[in-house]
């Protein structure tokens, strides 16, 4: 019995350092995103994109579930995470901001520039979540701003203010929802985020050119979840009774 119980430790072992391999394999897919922007093919790095944020979707629940921090304590996921998460939430997506010159070529690299120097500041706030989920500040998710640019088509002036504003807000005291997270409106934030991302991979299959219908879909759902965290914090009551109620339960 002793010697099963000594056989099964470096089984834990590797199945939790498998999870960490899963990891980042996430760095993989948004180096092949990397060469897909280089060579212009924006559709297929998006594809690459969409893996890897499957990938992060996927590898919490499963080192929860295999707890993986307490069988390999000396190895920080947390840490592995948040690299994978720099890489493919800001410096892929500035990086085709960038390759594209969609906002003209001086100001598509000064776009570039203030997103990654930002972002890599807001990665060292250790504060960033509220007691109730949200993100204190825009929480550098430039992999939907940008995916939206290439969705929506924005002019330039438009889409350099965007990236001025929410850089602006990602140092400012105003929250930003968790769509999954936040308990508040709840499932009318989910439908929401649900539209934001079937319109969006309908715009993708149709390789940006989807009917106005459907980016009219996208563009009213995405300026929803932009905004609705700011709404509810400065009107505190708006579905805090529902979300009350439902945790009761």
């Amino acid at each position: 019995m002793g010697l099963f119980s000594q056989r099964k430790v470096p089984y834990a072992e590797i199945r939790a350092f498998s999870v960490h391999i899963l990891t980042a394999s996430g760095s993989f897919l948004a180096f092949l995103g990397v060469v897909a922007a280089a060579e212009g093919r924006f559709v297929s790095m998006f594809w690459w994109l969409g893996l890897a944020l499957l990938v992060d979707g996927i590898d919490g629940p499963i080192a929860r579930r295999l707890r993986v921090s307490e069988v390999l304590p000396s190895w920080s996921g947390v840490m592995l995470d948040n690299i994978i998460d720099y890489v493919t939430y800001v410096l892929l997506p500035a990086f085709a901001l960038y390759q594209s010159h969609m906002i003209g070529e001086p100001l598509s690299f000064v776009a570039a520039a203030l997103i990654v120097v930002s972002s890599a500041i807001y990665y060292a706030d250790s504060g960033m979540k509220t007691a109730e989920n949200f993100f204190s500040g825009f929480p550098v998710v430039w992999n939907m701003v940008v995916f939206s640019f290439f969705v929506i088509q924005p002019s330039s002036l438009v889409a350099m203010a965007i990236v001025l504003v929410s850089v602006g807000l990602t140092f400012a005291p105003i929250q930003f929802l968790h769509p999954v997270r936040v308990k508040r409106l709840r499932p009318l934030n989910l439908t929401v985020f649900g539209i934001w991302c079937a319109t969006g991979f309908y715009a993708l299959i149709a390789s940006f050119d989807a009917p106005k219908v459907i980016e009219g879909l996208f563009l009213a759902s995405g300026i929803y979840l932009y905004v609705i965290g700011a709404v509810l914090q400065f009107l505190p009551k708006l579905g805090a009774r529902a979300a009350e109620t439902r945790a009761e339960f």
